[in-house]
């Protein structure tokens, strides 16, 4: 049976926007919340907006030099090589020493991350980390907040890797991302569903701050356990495309035998796994630089402890 876990009183909120300056949504967020913060105000608690990667924004670009998002990792924020370092990376150490250090004591509570994606995934939450408690509560109560808008979950865990995410500073990362909008476009549904996700996250750390105690709880959850890559012929070229069968069906099974892909001869390239997959990240525009098709994941249920505020 679940018990109960005390966590610190939550006193340093950072909503990120801009990691990916082409991902309009949580630009156009953070930008108005910088003027007028009123709504993200909580008692007792510092709630900064911030523009992640100002560069990228400027040129509404996934990045300049390489991908803000992926470059939270010990190398990268090692201050021993600093001779010609590309943007991002030098963006990174200065968002490190702001809101981190990383891994220590210092470094910010909660950090939310808004983005967007051109798959059809809807409102997504994305979590790190299965055994913060802390997290996964807050995740669930924006899930029964949300209802009846579907809000899966995604837990990017390995035991082995330490994940390199903007948001991996904080004591506990959240991110969130919505679709699907286009690269360079605002869309005012899922402008709005963004802005509701935040207004809930604060809601629910205001409560906990104030001693609300959150019952035992079990979700599920979509566990990334494999990215699929694009079938290229031996030049390299693509050679290819997602099948109409599984185009927009993110979240939704994925069998052994079931089609993936489709070559312009009509030739299918079928599933071969020997179990039941849920893709997501379908499509996705922003990755076919990395030749990723989707992202295979597994259901897992988690069920976590109560939390309170052990600082009352």
């Amino acid at each position: 049976m679940a018990g109960s876990c005390g966590v610190s009183a939550i006193r340093r909120v950072a909503i990120f926007g801009g990691t990916h300056g082409n991902e309009l949504s949580g630009v156009f967020l953070v930008k108005h919340w910088l003027n007028h913060g009123g709504e993200i105000t909580r008692p007792g608690v510092e709630v900064r907006p911030f523009i992640t990667n100002p560069k990228a924004v400027e040129k509404c670009a996934r990045y300049v030099d390489t991908d803000l998002n992926r470059v939270f990792d010990s190398q990268s924020l090692s201050k021993e090589n600093t001779v010609k370092l590309p943007y991002e990376i030098a963006q990174a150490r200065e968002i490190n020493s702001i809101f981190g250090p990383k891994g220590s004591k210092d470094a910010y509570d909660v950090i939310l991350d808004l983005h967007n994606t051109t798959a059809q995934m809807g409102v997504t939450l994305i979590v790190e980390d299965s055994r913060d408690d802390f997290t996964i509560q807050m995740v669930h109560y924006i899930q029964k907040s949300m209802a009846p808008v579907s809000c899966p979950v995604l837990l990017i865990e390995d035991p082995g890797i330490k994940y390199a995410t903007v948001r991996s500073i904080a004591k506990h990362p959240v991110g969130i991302e919505i679709g699907p909008q286009p690269q360079g476009v605002i869309r005012a549904d899922i402008l709005d569903k963004m802005r509701k996700i935040v207004k809930y996250a604060l809601d629910f750390i205001q409560y906990f701050n104030q001693g609300t105690a959150f019952p035992p709880c079990s979700i599920e959850v979509y566990k990334v356990v494999e990215k699929m890559h694009y079938p290229r012929n031996e030049n390299g070229d693509l050679c290819a495309i997602i099948h109409q069968n599984l185009q927009d069906q993110d979240w939704r099974a994925l069998n052994p035998g079931d089609p993936m892909f489709i070559t312009l001869d009509g030739d299918v390239i079928r599933y071969e796994g020997e179990c039941t997959v849920y893709p997501t990240f379908v499509n996705e525009a922003a990755y076919y630089e990395t030749n990723l098709a989707f992202v295979k994941t597994q259901k897992v249920t988690l069920t976590v402890q109560s939390v309170r505020c052990k600082s009352l």
